[in-house]
């Protein structure tokens, strides 16, 4: 058999509507056009046709990339994909901890969990051992309690009491605090009765070339070291650095994305403030050197910046202390915060109040207990404001709740979001780093000239970057031509950084045959009405401009003029 490396060559597939495990060898072709990861999890769930996203047929695809298990900076990451039923598009979500690199040790690329079981189970994979288990007794419980049940057994990614609960906000929680988030990928979880997946492995990565890795490893260090974003800002005080940038540039939403300043003090959110008052403590991923993640004194989990944004100006909360405790409680319940926050921005809009602190937590149980108001605020801000008779209230896109940027002042990111595969969401294209930061490089945030070419970049850019699958971060100090040079050294197959972009390119097609496979269309790439009518800090998004700059995007696909694939562009990417 010919030697394979950085990935394994075997995925493992578990049916639980039938008690069934086996495994098999992807096609060299599947994992060297698509890498792993976001990619290789959008290619199956594609692959899968069309579902409901709560029936036994949805797929829950945990992939991994090459470079995961390995000591690559910034690599630990692990993808998971599925449809979800909170927006009915294709959906993924990465997060950090150790559930990727422990997938890979025990020899898998990725784990495909199919069908329903009859009974509550969790699975437990250690290495060539694959079981699943009784798990009535975890049911129920919350995510640390879960987590500390069976943490000896390996690395756990299970759900809390709103994933058993199917709430489409339901996140699915890795090592605790690390979470699956957006799109209700721990309700699909939930829906097929299952609490848990526990991996532990005690194999390794092959690699290629050692030699050549050690110094693509070392070059990558040194420039995540040169970056003043990370060592200045990420290393040193976590993602919150980011508030005080955001509101400087009046872009931080408040009330509902109404505003640009609160009627109170923000000075307790912004990260030196958090540093004096809450001493918090540096936590690294695996394998990871910026250490974002911080705790307080005690290991609790602190927010990070989307959360505290959402959760202070934008629902009119003064309270530091108690987006803390909002925070704790939602990885608790396993709840995706953006989408929490978002759904009580518009709840407050709707009543005509702000959420006080002591609201913010009653609110946040009752969604995770899916409780008298909780039930109907769990169903996301389109569903819940349709309810409410204010559709135009809900701040979404593709039903999914912004994050913390008000697109009137970045509006390339603004058209990131009404773009996005997924939904409204600043990962995709991740112009937060141009636009904000100014990184790789500066562009004006105040115009969308230009932005049709900036956001096909960056989202083909990261479409492959979550294939690999490699921590967003790092890319302030490191561009793909780094990265293609370590996986090609992982892999001993020569990527360049333009493969690695065409990879991206054919990701990012594949996941917009299948929306609109399930009937999304042109219409629903745009945004929120506010944005083209209100004027914030005289700001507002031009309607005709917007439009011509989703003409252009069109075309620079290769799509028809309705945001369609034409059959030339899907043969040129392979697909």
């Amino acid at each position: 058999m010919k030697a394979v490396y950085g990935w394994k060559n075997k995925i493992l597939r578990i049916d639980l509507s039938k008690g069934e495990v086996d495994s098999f060898a992807p096609e060299a072709s599947l994992l060297r056009g698509y890498i792993g990861g976001r990619g290789l999890g959008a290619k199956i769930v594609y692959n899968a046709g069309q579902v409901d996203a709560f029936s036994p047929a949805n797929l829950l695809v945990f992939a991994a990339g090459p470079l995961t298990g390995t000591t690559t900076p910034a690599s630990g990451r692990v993808s998971l994909s599925t449809k979800s039923p909170l927006t009915g598009t294709i959906f993924d979500s990465n997060c950090g901890g150790s559930f990727g690199p422990e997938l890979k040790k025990a020899g898998y690329d990725a784990l495909i969990i199919a069908g329903k079981s009859q009974e509550r189970v969790f699975i437990e994979i250690e290495d060539d051992k694959v079981d699943i288990r009784p798990a009535e007794k975890l049911w129920g419980k919350n995510v640390k309690e879960t987590t500390s049940l069976l943490k000896n057994k390996g690395s756990v990614a299970c759900i809390g009491r709103a994933g058993e609960k199917q709430v489409l906000l339901a996140a699915i929680m890795s090592d605790a605090v690390h979470a699956f988030g957006r799109g209700g990928v721990g309700a699909v979880m939930g829906s097929k009765n299952l609490k848990a997946v526990v991996v532990k492995g005690t194999g390794h990565v092959d690699i290629f070339d050692r030699a050549e890795f050690l110094k693509q490893k070392k070059l990558i260090s040194r420039l995540l070291i040169a970056s003043p974003t990370i060592s200045k800002g990420l290393s040193v005080f976590g993602t919150p650095f980011l508030m005080k940038i955001t509101s400087w540039m009046r872009i931080l939403p408040v009330a509902n994305f109404r505003k640009v300043e609160p009627d109170f003090n923000l000075s307790p959110f912004f990260a030196k403030s958090i540093v004096e008052q809450w001493s918090p403590q540096r936590r690294a991923c695996y394998s990871c050197p910026i250490a974002c993640k911080r705790e307080d004194k005690e290991g609790n989990e602190l927010p990070e910046y989307e959360t505290i944004g959402l959760m202070s100006a934008n629902i009119q909360n003064p309270d530091y202390s108690a987006v803390v405790e909002a925070n704790r409680l939602c990885n608790d319940y396993g709840l995706d915060t953006i989408s929490v926050a978002g759904v009580l921005g518009c709840y407050s809009e709707i009543r005509n109040k702000g959420i006080s602190p002591a609201e913010l937590l009653r609110f946040t149980r009752m969604i995770g207990e899916k409780e008298g108001m909780g039930e109907q605020l769990g169903w996301g801000a389109k569903l819940f404001s349709a309810s409410e008779c204010s559709p135009e209230k809900s701040i979404q896109v593709k039903g999914l709740e912004l994050p913390a940027y008000d697109p009137r002042g970045v509006k390339g990111l603004g058209f990131s979001y009404a773009t996005s595969n997924r939904g409204g969401c600043h990962t995709r294209a991740y112009l937060v780093a141009p636009e904000i930061l100014r990184k790789p490089k500066a562009i004006d945030p105040y115009t969308l000239a230009g932005k049709a070419g900036h956001t096909k970049i960056f989202q083909d850019r990261f479409a492959a970057v979550d294939s690999l699958v490699v921590c967003k971060f790092a890319f302030f100090g490191v561009g793909e031509e780094e990265y293609a040079n370590v996986l090609s050294a992982v892999t001993g197959v020569d990527y360049t950084s333009e493969d690695l972009m065409l990879v991206g390119e054919r990701i990012w097609n594949v996941e917009r045959v299948y929306n609109l496979r399930e009937g999304f269309s042109k219409d629903d790439d745009t945004l929120p009405e506010r944005f083209f009518e209100k004027k914030v800090d005289g700001r507002v998004i031009d309607r005709e401009e917007f439009l011509k700059t989703r003409d252009e995007y069109y075309r620079m696909r290769g799509w028809t003029e309705n945001g369609v694939p034409t059959e030339r562009a899907l043969k040129r990417l392979g697909i």
